[in-house]
């Protein structure tokens, strides 16, 4: 990617978590569309056309709150491993042309990108948000670009109904970029109008069209001015500190990358505002997510901005060394294993980020065509992992009884998940307790929470455990052990499992991932000696899902083709030079 700056001229706990989660399950659904429409429209192009190159950053107001930026007319292994990744992924042999929806205005006929845009498109393009308004308009480009539900209809995000914002392209031929931006107004019955002194179109809708220097810019009359200000001297994003130390941070070899600006943290915005999808995957601070494609893979570089030395990390894929030690510790032969540090502090959100990444289908499901209706006997998503969270949920609560009795003596804590079917399935949450009396009453409390939820709860007997209990929720189609246990070397740990033989394999595996064959290949998938905190392989995942009926249920169903194409997910993070840390997702193809 060219990085040249050149001067600019309620009682059921699944049930309230459903709710508090919808608004994260968009919030995820916004930034993954935004990441991927940055590298799907990366695709579109060939080589690179004659002439210089100018980085729409430039022409981006500093305020931008999202901006996702594209290499579009990669050459070269970028080129060839950007059409590689978007095969795999998509099945498709132009992987990428759907996106060209997003150019399509109201009353645009269907576009076509050798006649219509290859003559004046240049290297660079851009997406960006200067508020969130709205903003579940842009997973439109997510259906349309990779699911491809939306058929050859617009996607095009940016009205006056819609989020705020606009595309901004880099153009090598001004005269032809100007000749498409006209033709796209008058399909749109745009008026003309102009704005210190530069001419635009903008339709009734609220569209704008304009050539603004040298770049093709269509969005909200409001971001198409603040582009003008921009250009005229106006504070730009590329000249922002933040976002200058993460671009000079991320990878060369990136194809696309999506700049998150953290939101105020306050009681009006915390729900809506951009702190919410930061913490998904960033915590609060600053982030740049690079798109790197290889031969066989897919990463995902998270880089976040510390605002002061020594701040709270954050996020659930935080460059935690404790994680990486959870992981570390968890059964060997797990295919899901998932390391979390400083859980005491750190659960309940947790368990939200969790939730709404695993649920982002959901908020695209119920914008497309009706789903099929899911198989007899088939179990919910949404109840299942409610009632797989709902402990989690409550061992975390943001109250005092609950930090009293449940956070103070939390570690760090491993999620994982073993065997190829229901019958074989073993799965559970292994937490460390730093006070063994705390964890062991811990049991009885959680059990108690658990009732007034509306779960059945009885005693258990479990060797070795000091207190054990069976709980059964209704969504699960196995109950739950919860049992504290003090283990040979003398740690003390609080397990939830599904099943007696999931505390078993918990507390005693033959192995640990410490020295098993999927960890050192997540480490090698990695790289920069990033130490693991995830590790996934794929095909076991969905034989689980085959057994339990929810491959063909929604919204899983539409996600299948994808996740079929996929074979494994690492992750792990590591301190970068300076402030700057990084997590790193790696998805082999």
């Amino acid at each position: 990617m060219n990085r040249a700056l050149p001067s600019p001229a309620s009682p059921r706990t699944h049930h309230v978590g459903e709710r508090a989660w919808a608004g994260a399950r968009q919030r995820a659904a916004v930034l993954l569309a935004a990441v991927l429409a940055a590298a799907l429209l990366a695709g579109c192009g060939s080589s690179a056309p004659p002439g210089t190159s100018a980085d729409p950053a430039l022409a981006v107001p500093a305020n931008a709150v999202i901006y996702a930026g594209a290499s579009v007319r990669p050459s070269g292994a970028l080129a060839q491993h950007a059409l590689a990744a978007g095969r795999a992924l998509t099945h498709q042999a132009d992987p990428y042309l759907r996106l060209l929806a997003a150019l399509q205005t109201p009353g645009s006929p269907t576009l076509n990108f050798k006649q219509d845009v290859a003559p004046w498109l240049g290297p660079n393009a851009a997406i960006f948000l200067t508020s969130l308004r709205s903003s579940a308009a842009l997973p439109t480009l997510l259906e349309h670009g990779l699911l491809g539900s939306g058929g050859s209809g617009s996607a095009f995000p940016f009205d006056s109904e819609g989020a705020e914002g606009a595309i901004v392209l880099d153009t090598s031929n001004s005269a032809k970029a100007l000749s498409f931006l006209n033709a796209q107004a008058a399909h749109a019955s745009a008026h003309a109008t102009s704005f210190h002194g530069v001419s635009y179109q903008v339709s009734s809708g609220g569209v704008a069209f304009g050539l603004v220097h040298r770049f093709a810019v269509i969005g909200t009359e409001a971001a198409l001015r603040s582009v003008i200000e921009t250009t005229a001297g106006a504070s730009s994003l590329a000249r922002s500190e933040g976002y200058s130390k993460l671009l000079a941070a991320a990878p060369s070899e990136a194809l696309a990358h999506l700049y998150l600006k953290p939101a105020p943290q306050t009681k009006a915005s915390g729900q809506e505002g951009l702190s919410g999808v930061l913490q998904v995957l960033a915590g609060s601070h600053e982030a740049n997510i690079s798109v790197v494609p290889a031969g066989s893979s897919l990463a995902l570089d998270a880089d976040t901005l510390a605002s002061e030395a020594g701040s709270a990390g954050g996020g659930l894929l935080s460059a935690d060394s404790e994680s990486a030690r959870a992981l570390d510790e968890l059964p060997g032969e797990s295919w899901l294993a998932l390391g979390l540090g400083h859980v005491g502090a750190t659960l309940s959100k947790d368990a939200q980020d969790i939730q709404g990444l695993v649920s982002l289908g959901s908020s695209l499901s119920n914008s497309g065509p009706t789903p099929p209706t899911a198989p007899t006997g088939a179990f919910s998503l949404n109840n299942l992992l409610g009632d797989l969270i709902a402990p989690l949920e409550l061992l975390g609560a943001n109250t005092a009884e609950a930090k009293r009795e449940f956070a103070s003596w939390m570690g760090s804590a491993g999620i994982f998940a073993t065997g190829s079917s229901l019958f074989e399935l073993r799965a559970g949450v292994v937490i460390s307790s730093t006070d063994p009396a705390h964890s062991r009453a811990a049991v009885g409390e959680l059990g108690a929470e658990l009732r007034k939820s509306g779960a059945s709860v009885s005693p258990a007997s479990i060797p070795g455990a000091d207190a054990a209990l069976v709980a059964r929720l209704p969504g699960l189609p196995l109950p739950l052990d919860i049992a504290n246990v003090r283990t040979a070397s003398g740690a003390s740990k609080f397990v939830i499992g599904l099943t007696e033989a999931s505390v078993t394999v918990a507390l005693n595996p033959s192995s640990t991932l410490e020295s098993a064959p999927a960890r050192a290949a997540a480490a090698g998938a990695l790289g920069e000696r990033i130490q693991p905190s995830l590790v996934l392989n794929f095909p076991s995942l969905l034989s689980i899902f085959e057994g339990i009926g929810l491959l063909e249920a929604p919204p899983i169903s539409q996600f299948v083709p994808y996740l079929r194409a996929a074979t494994t997910l690492a992750g792990g993070g590591h301190q970068l030079s300076g402030e700057v840390q990084r997590f790193r997702l790696v998805l082999g193809l």
